[in-house]
């Protein structure tokens, strides 16, 4: 049974072990680990019970976790998405003045189209679509993204007036914890030392405890919050989405998490090294992963799932199988009943491993034919917007609204396929749709 398991996940031919894919995929959960928090939050804002909430998380991101391990065979973790899930809250429920019960059978609408246009393959073909050097810039866009994640969670760096960013203060202590983090986590990376990622985190929690700056949690074990606040609530409303309005939420929904998703798959796809021909295999079973995690987190009641760029972390330790990601699915349901304990994995720990994968994730960058004007515009652009808009999906349109247009240019217009061409159009209506309509 073992050696059926070792090869139906590649371990071997992969380089790997098992025990190095458990330890990767206790790194990816350490690192993502914030949203069981997070999420409750932010969907909290919007009136949702925050009990439920965090139990919702914890169920959805585990069960997209075990099936994009068990079926696609990814180091990829998945759970509810940051900035969607700021979008269900802020611009959807407070902004628009929809119930939160309206906006979640929104996400449910929008998950179940999710499936169909996943069922006939028509996420697979855009993907394979995008020209190999877009996603080159895709990858070294999300490590932008991510280690500009790391900076501000860390507060290295800080809001400012004058100059929109600028250096956070070294009077705050947090600061030094991150500076210690990085500087540790560097050191070990260097010299290639197995698990340097999770090790910094390690140290940086100890130092963290020691000096005060984390709070050691008052009790080890909790028992799950209740799920009946929201449970079912998405399905009962559906009825509910009959204006344009709504239906223009779904279709926000629908693209925000496609694109949010296929940017971080082609992305951690290229980090892993399992780009084969401009081509991700699986591709089909790593989206229906994700497609019914969605499906099913909107019945728990969480705003949309999708692919998590801290999957980085748990790869650039070495995970490079299913295997990494069903640990971190295990650890989301264990999460539930330790929860107090995961109060000590604050930002200062987590900014390190973001900012050194970040690292990682950039060196895709060197790929593209950066010689080519009509090829480096669009994926400069994708690359610089993804941090700046703070937003992968904005970064993208960003950069396919300008391919075909720099392409026509160079008189290469024949060499965009008709996919680009139509998400030429379909990235300015949704930019004309969120910013104007």
């Amino acid at each position: 049974m073992k050696q059926k398991l070792l090869d139906y996940f590649e371990v071997e031919k992969l380089g790997s072990t098992v025990r190095r894919e458990i330890l990767a995929g206790f790194t990816t959960f350490i690192s993502m680990a914030y949203i069981l928090f997070v999420n409750p939050s932010v969907l909290g804002a919007a009136g949702m019970d925050k009990g439920a909430v965090f139990t919702a998380t914890a169920l959805a991101s585990a069960l997209g976790c075990i099936l994009m391990g068990a079926l696609a065979r990814y180091p990829i973790a998945t759970a509810p998405a940051l900035g969607i899930n700021a979008f269900f809250a802020y611009s959807v429920v407070i902004g628009m003045k929809i119930p939160w019960q309206t906006a979640l059978a929104g996400v449910f609408v929008a998950s179940l189209i999710f499936i169909l246009i996943t069922i006939f393959k028509l996420r697979e073909m855009i993907i394979d679509a995008i020209p190999a050097d877009l996603k080159y810039a895709i990858s070294g866009g999300i490590g932008l993204f991510i280690a500009f994640l790391g900076l501000s969670n860390g507060k290295l760096i800080t809001a400012n007036k004058s100059t929109i960013v600028g250096l956070g203060s070294l009077e705050n202590p947090l600061v030094w914890l991150t500076i210690f983090g990085l500087i540790v986590t560097a050191i070990l990376m260097v010299k290639k030392v197995p698990g340097g990622i999770f090790i910094g985190m390690v140290l940086t929690i100890i130092l963290g405890l020691v000096t005060g700056q984390i709070k050691a949690p008052s009790r080890l074990i909790s028992l799950a919050p209740s799920l009946k606040p929201t449970f079912g609530v998405a399905i009962m409303h559906v009825g509910d989405i009959n204006t344009l309005q709504l239906a223009v939420v779904v279709l926000t929904f629908l693209l925000v998490t496609f694109f949010d998703t296929a940017g971080t798959l082609v992305g951690l796809a290229n980090q892993a090294g399992f780009m084969k021909d401009n081509k991700m295999p699986r591709v089909g079973k790593a989206l229906a992963s994700d497609s019914t995690a969605m499906l099913v987190g909107s019945v728990l009641g969480t705003s949309p799932v999708g692919a998590y760029v801290e999957s980085s972390a748990g790869i650039a330790v070495g995970g490079r199988t299913g295997i990494t990601a069903i640990t971190t699915g295990v650890m989301f349901l264990v999460g539930m009943i330790f929860s107090p304990l995961l109060s000590v994995v604050t930002d200062q720990v987590t900014a390190p491993a973001l900012i050194i994968v970040g690292v990682l994730m950039a060196q895709s960058l060197k790929n593209i034919n950066w010689s080519k004007l009509e090829i480096a515009i669009p994926s400069f652009l994708i690359m610089i917007g993804m941090p700046l808009t703070y937003s992968i999906s904005d970064g993208i349109a960003l950069g396919f609204i300008m391919y075909p247009i720099t392409m026509i240019a160079a008189h290469r217009g024949k060499e965009v396929s008709p996919i680009m061409y139509g998400l030429f159009f379909v990235f300015i209506g949704f930019m004309w749709i969120l910013n104007v309509g």
